[in-house]
C-alpha cells in the first residue's frame, strides 16, 4: 500500500516521523483525511488527536493546535504542542484538568480569563482521551 511521510513538529523538535498510510487530523473547518497524492493545502488545527494509520494500527498524537500542511509527498503538523499517546503523563493531565475546570467554577466569582481556563481544559481533555486510545 502507498504511503506518505508525516512530520509532527514543536518549538521543541520533532515528536512523531514516520511513513503512513493515512493522517486523519481535525481541522477548523472538520476532519480531514489525507492520503498518499493528496493535493496541497494548509490548514489551521484544532485541539484533537491525529491519528497515523499504518500497517493496520492506529498511533495517536495529542495536539493542541497549530497547522497541517499538505504536500504531493509530505505532511507536516506544526503544533503548539504534541505528544505521543504512550508518552502522555496520565497523572500530569488529570491535574491539569482539574485545575482548569477550578478555574472554569472561580471565573463566576473572580476576574478569571473564561477563554484561557476553557482552552487549557481542552488540551487536558484530549491528552486523557489519546492517552486512554493508547491503552
Amino acid at each position: 500500500m502507498k504511503t506518505i511521510k508525516v512530520s509532527v513538529v514543536t518549538p521543541d523538535g520533532p515528536v512523531y516521523e514516520s511513513d503512513v498510510e493515512m493522517v486523519i487530523a481535525r481541522t477548523q473547518s472538520g476532519e480531514l483525511g489525507i492520503l498518499p497524492g493528496h493535493i496541497p493545502m494548509v490548514a489551521p488545527l484544532q485541539i484533537g488527536a491525529v491519528r497515523l494509520n499504518k500497517e493496520g494500527k492506529t498511533d495517536f498524537v495529542a495536539v493542541s493546535g497549530g497547522f497541517v500542511e499538505v504536500r504531493s509527498e509530505q505532511v507536516t503538523i506544526l503544533a503548539q504542542s504534541a505528544e505521543e499517546a504512550d508518552e502522555i503523563d496520565i497523572e500530569r493531565a488529570i491535574r491539569a484538568k482539574e485545575r482548569a475546570e477550578q478555574r472554569l467554577h472561580e471565573q463566576k466569582r473572580e476576574n478569571i480569563d473564561f477563554k484561557r481556563a476553557e482552552l487549557a481544559l481542552q488540551r487536558a481533555v484530549n491528552r486523557i482521551t489519546v492517552s486512554e486510545k493508547h491503552l
